[in-house]
C-alpha cells in the first residue's frame, strides 16, 4: 500500500508538469497570434491611410495618329513664356514688397518653376475652347455637304479642305479630320473614329454628336437633320456661354485690378518712411501674411468667375 502511494505521489507531479508545459505553449501561441493580427491591422491601417493616386492612361488614336487632349505637351516657346511671366511676377513682389533685389531673384526663380503647372492647365483649357469653336464650324460644313446630297466620305473630305482654309493645316480640327479620312480609307467605321475623337478630347458636345451619329448611321436616320440639329444645339450653348462670360467680364476685370492694388499701395507708402515699409521682422511677417491672403483670394475669385456649361 505504502509503495503504491509513493508511486502515485511521484507520478502526479510529472502529470502536473506536462500540463503546465502545455498551458505555457498555448499561451505563447495565443500571444504570437495576437502579435500577427496586430501587425496585420497596422499594415491595413497604413494602406488605408495612404491610398494610391489613380494614374491616368492616355487614350491612343487609331493607327497611332492623334493625341490625347487631356495631356498638354508644352513647347519650348510655351515654357519660355511661362518663365518670363513668372520672373516678372517674382521680381515685382521682391522689389515692391521687400525692396531687395536678392529676394526678387529668389522669388523669380521659385515662381518660374511653380508657374509651369498652372500655365500648362491654362493652355490646355484654351486649346479645348478653341477646339469646340472649330468643331462648331465643322458641323456647319457637314450640314452644307449633306444638304448637297453628298455621302459621308465625301462630306468629311470636303470639310477637311474647308477647315484647312479657315484655320490652317496645323489646326487641331484639321488634324482630326485627317485621321477620320485616313481611317475611312482603311475601312474603319466612322462611328469608331468619331467616338475615339470624343474620348481623346473629353468634350461633351463631341461625344453627344458621336453617339447620335452612330445610332443614326447604323439604323438609317436622317443625317442631314441630325447634323443640323446638333449644330444648332451647340451654337446655342456656345452663345449662352459667351453671353455669361460677357456678363462676368466686369467681375474678372475687378479681380485683376484688386490684385494690382497691393503693389500700388506699397509703392505709395514708401514716402511714409522705413517704419512703414522697412524690412523689420514684424513688417516681413505682415507682408508674407498679406501676400498669402491675396494669393488665396485671387485663386478663390478665379473659381467664382470661371464658367462651366
Amino acid at each position: 500500500m505504502f509503495g503504491k502511494n509513493k508511486k502515485l505521489q511521484e507520478a502526479e507531479p510529472q502529470e502536473i508538469k506536462v500540463r503546465k508545459a502545455k498551458v505555457k505553449k498555448e499561451k505563447v501561441k495565443k500571444v504570437k497570434v495576437k502579435k500577427v493580427k496586430a501587425s496585420k491591422v497596422k499594415a491595413g491601417k497604413e494602406k488605408a491611410a495612404k491610398p494610391e493616386k489613380p494614374v491616368y492612361v492616355p487614350v491612343a488614336g487609331f493607327m497611332g495618329m492623334g493625341e490625347d487632349y487631356h495631356i498638354y505637351k508644352m513647347t519650348f516657346y510655351d515654357r519660355l513664356k511661362g518663365a518670363f511671366a513668372g520672373s516678372l511676377l517674382g521680381a515685382a513682389i521682391g522689389y515692391v514688397f521687400f525692396n531687395n533685389w536678392y529676394v526678387a531673384a529668389v522669388l523669380a526663380a521659385v515662381i518660374i518653376v511653380k508657374i509651369q503647372g498652372p500655365y500648362r492647365e491654362h493652355l490646355k483649357k484654351k486649346r479645348l475652347k478653341k477646339l469646340i469653336l472649330e468643331f462648331k464650324d465643322l458641323l456647319e460644313a457637314l450640314t452644307a455637304s449633306y444638304s448637297a446630297g453628298q455621302t459621308t466620305t465625301m462630306a468629311f473630305l470636303d470639310a477637311q479642305k474647308e477647315m484647312a482654309d479657315l484655320f490652317g493645316e496645323r489646326a487641331d480640327i484639321v488634324q482630326e479630320l485627317n485621321i477620320i479620312n485616313v481611317g475611312l480609307q482603311h475601312n474603319f467605321n466612322i462611328e469608331d473614329l468619331l467616338l475615339n475623337f470624343a474620348q481623346r478630347s473629353g468634350l461633351d458636345d463631341v461625344e453627344s454628336f458621336a453617339n447620335v451619329f452612330e445610332v443614326c448611321n447604323r439604323k438609317g436616320g436622317n443625317l442631314k437633320q441630325i447634323v443640323g440639329e446638333t449644330r444648332s444645339v451647340i451654337n446655342d450653348k456656345i452663345e449662352i456661354e459667351m453671353e455669361i462670360q460677357t456678363m462676368v467680364a466686369a467681375g474678372k476685370n475687378d479681380l485683376n485690378i484688386m490684385m494690382v492694388l497691393p503693389f500700388v499701395i506699397m509703392l505709395s507708402m514708401r514716402g511714409l518712411g522705413e517704419s512703414m515699409t522697412g524690412n523689420s521682422l514684424v513688417n516681413i511677417i505682415v507682408k508674407i501674411v498679406v501676400l498669402g491672403i491675396f494669393a488665396a483670394a485671387y485663386m478663390f475669385g478665379l473659381k467664382i468667375v470661371e464658367i462651366k456649361l
